[in-house]
């Protein structure tokens, strides 16, 4: 009898073992069987759905004489017509539209005595779009018009823009485009750039980190220790800052005509993007938007490191050979500092806009 209940109980044992292995390993098969199609299909559709932010626009319409015309009769339509919006200016010239999709508009202004005119443009997601004052003509024959904003002012719009975009929130990084059909920058703006990046907080206090560490090391010992030291280290540094930016960034763009940021990619095979990050240390965007050497980095990279044998001390000075090998280190620099650009920068600057490939 004693071995018949071993026997029942070995039974019992395997049979619990054997459910046990089943419940385990056939559970999620079953699970994943009993899934169907249709499920699958609408968690795909859901992952591709991706809501635009739509726009608002507004304006102020004018006479010749800069007077306000009041009950111009203004309609809005976008490309895929799905938004046909119109409204009649007030007392103070003034219309607005909301609630616009992203993309190609066309804007119609139609008052009595006044020949009708049409703008038209790309309004981007979320943004506020406000034109230039429309001033009609005094109706003498039926005729349209079509008003082009000026590449500066688009220039303008682009940069204050781009001078909200810090790493983190609080580390500039200004010379980063996000829009690859960007409007040229002229010679004023990209000397304010750089001096935006120059006058900056955070660029301040980081050379000064800059300098302590310097210090520490005894990094150029010829400045000697103290506050005289480090004064000497913060001023070489920051000579060294200025130098970069404003001859590689502002004087040498202005003179040949190119463009000193980087045009983020974001796009295509990971290796393009490399290849891509790697390539802008020696090429870049003319102010004609076509590709070119990038004889502003390079010759300011030479030019930088030449003056800085002004006030480095005498024993750190050792010609044109450093000077040549120091620009090297910069267009490496420059490669490196692409590829963080191109695939870490942009996931740590918040509020960057949406934006197209970017097309070498």
């Amino acid at each position: 009898m004693d071995q018949g209940i071993r026997s029942s109980a070995l039974r019992s044992g395997s049979f619990i073992w054997l459910s046990l292995y089943v419940f385990l390993w056939g559970f999620p098969a079953l699970a994943q069987s009993q899934q169907t199609p249709q499920e699958t299909g609408a968690s795909a559709g859901v992952q591709l759905f991706v809501p635009r932010t739509p726009g608002s626009m507004s304006g102020t319409i004018v006479d010749p004489s800069g007077a306000f015309v009041a009950g111009a009769h203004v309609e809005l339509k976008t490309e895929d017509r799905s938004t046909n919006q119109e409204v009649l200016s007030g007392d103070d010239g003034q219309f607005s539209f909301g609630n616009i999709p992203p993309g190609p508009f066309q804007l119609t202004i139609a008052a009595e005595g006044f020949a009708a005119q049409t703008l038209s443009g790309n309004l981007h997601e979320g943004e506020i779009y406000n034109p230039p004052r429309i001033a009609l003509a005094l109706a003498t024959e039926k005729t349209e018009v079509q008003v082009v904003v000026p590449q500066v002012e688009v220039a303008e719009e682009q940069i204050k823009a781009e001078e909200k975009q810090r790493v983190l929130g609080f580390v500039p990084n200004f010379y980063v485009s996000y829009v690859p059909n960007a409007a040229p920058l002229n010679s004023k703006q990209k000397f304010e750039l750089a001096w935006r990046t120059m006058v900056d907080p955070v660029t301040i206090v980081l050379t000064g980190a800059v300098a302590g560490v310097q210090q520490a090391n005894d990094v150029f010992s010829g400045y000697g220790q103290g506050a005289q030291g480090y004064g000497k280290r913060y001023g070489a540094d920051y000579a060294d800052s200025v130098t970069n930016i404003f001859i590689g960034s502002a004087i040498l763009p202005s003179l040949l005509k190119q463009d000193p940021r980087y045009f983020y990619k974001g796009s295509g095979s990971a290796r393009s993007r490399i290849f891509y990050a790697i390539a802008n240390s020696v090429i870049c965007k003319g102010d004609n938007g076509r590709w070119q050497a990038n004889y502003s980095n390079i010759l300011g990279s030479l030019a930088a490191g030449g003056i800085s044998n002004l006030y480095y001390p005498p024993q750190d000075r050792k010609g044109a050979g450093l000077t040549f090998e120091n620009a090297a280190i910069e267009i490496g620099a420059s490669a490196a500092a692409n590829l963080f650009q191109e695939f870490v920068i942009r996931k740590l600057t918040p509020n960057v806009r949406n934006h197209d490939p970017a097309k070498p």
